[in-house]
Order: C-alpha cells, then sequence, then structure tokens
C-alpha cells in the first residue's frame, strides 16, 4: 500500500457548472460539477491574480448535498485530489465537505455547512 501522505484541498469557488445526479450500478448517488476560483494571492512578495478551473466530484450522501446547488452559487469546499481515470491524469477535486456562502448581511457572511459522514 502507498504511504498516506497528505491530499488535502480547501477552496472558495463559484460553481461554473453542475451535471444531474447519477448513481453507480451498485446505487450510489454521485454529483459533478465544474469549480472556478479567482483570487488574489502573495507569491514572492508580489500581489498575483490567480484563477483555476477544476472538475470536481462528490460521491454518497454528499452528492445530494451538491445536487441540491445551482450554478453560480458561491462555496467553500474541502477534499482530496486523484486522477479522473486510469486513462486521463487529470486531476478531479473528490469532495468530503460543502459549505454554502451565502450572502454578506451586516458584514457577516453566512455559511451552511454539510460535511461527509
Amino acid at each position: 500500500m502507498a504511504d498516506s501522505g497528505s491530499n488535502q484541498l480547501h477552496l472558495d469557488a463559484r460553481i461554473a457548472e453542475l451535471q444531474p445526479l447519477r448513481r453507480t450500478p451498485a446505487g450510489v448517488p454521485i454529483a459533478a460539477c465544474g469549480l472556478a476560483h479567482e483570487s488574489k494571492q502573495i507569491e514572492a512578495g508580489l500581489v498575483r491574480d490567480v484563477s483555476v478551473e477544476l472538475q470536481a466530484v462528490a460521491v454518497g450522501d454528499l452528492a445530494g448535498v451538491l445536487a441540491s446547488a445551482s450554478p453560480g452559487m458561491r462555496i467553500r469546499v474541502a477534499g482530496f485530489l486523484a486522477a479522473k481515470s486510469l486513462r486521463s491524469r487529470s486531476p478531479v477535486l473528490h469532495l468530503s465537505k460543502i459549505e454554502f456562502l451565502e450572502g454578506n448581511e451586516n458584514g457577516v457572511q453566512q455559511e451552511v455547512c454539510k460535511e461527509k459522514g
């Protein structure tokens, strides 16, 4: 078995696209989406505009949570990266936590958190 080194990603993003909920042959629910992130980051002492798009997938109960979202919604996610398949080594973020970031009333950002049980 391979070393169980660190593989955790935390990201604030916007749902760019959302695919319909589907099920594996064993009946396990799966929801997939495209996430878009934009921010300013500091690199080598300089401010840099950063943007990235990343495919993500939620399995099991968390798939229902993701499927209830809508494109354009802002979310905070956590999960691990894995290759899309044996043939495609492109990274896919496998979600373990989803927080819906709603509004910004009175300077307080509300969060609704759903975590993989």
